[in-house]
């Protein structure tokens, strides 16, 4: 990854207190597991950033080295990586999500 790349990155999680990196965009996911990051975002209502990974080949690589986590989407929440699609789901259905959220916007 280049340093222009990781800055890009540091910026976009830095700037946006939820930040997800997909497969399309909020409105047009283009994989079911950014489908299900959208959806569960969508019903908790929280305002979230994204960046469609498929429109650029830097970020789409570098998010994977930036995180050390091989898979897309990507969430960050409060400027830490949270995790994918699978961890999304499994912390909404125990109510941690809800939690991590809450804190994230008030501060």
């Amino acid at each position: 990854m280049t340093p222009e790349t990781k800055e890009r990155i540091d910026n976009l999680v830095q700037q946006n207190k939820i930040m997800v990196f997909m497969k399309g965009n909020k409105l047009m996911p283009q994989c079911g597991f950014s489908n299900n990051v959208v959806q569960i975002l969508n019903v908790l209502g929280a305002p979230y950033e994204t960046v469609d990974v498929l429109e650029d080949s830097e970020i789409r690589q570098g998010i994977k080295e930036y995180s050390n986590w091989p898979t897309i989407p990507q969430v960050y929440i409060n400027g830490e990586f949270v995790g994918g699609s699978d961890i999304m789901i499994q912390m909404y259905q125990n109510g941690e999500l809800q939690q991590i959220v809450e804190v994230a916007l008030a501060s």
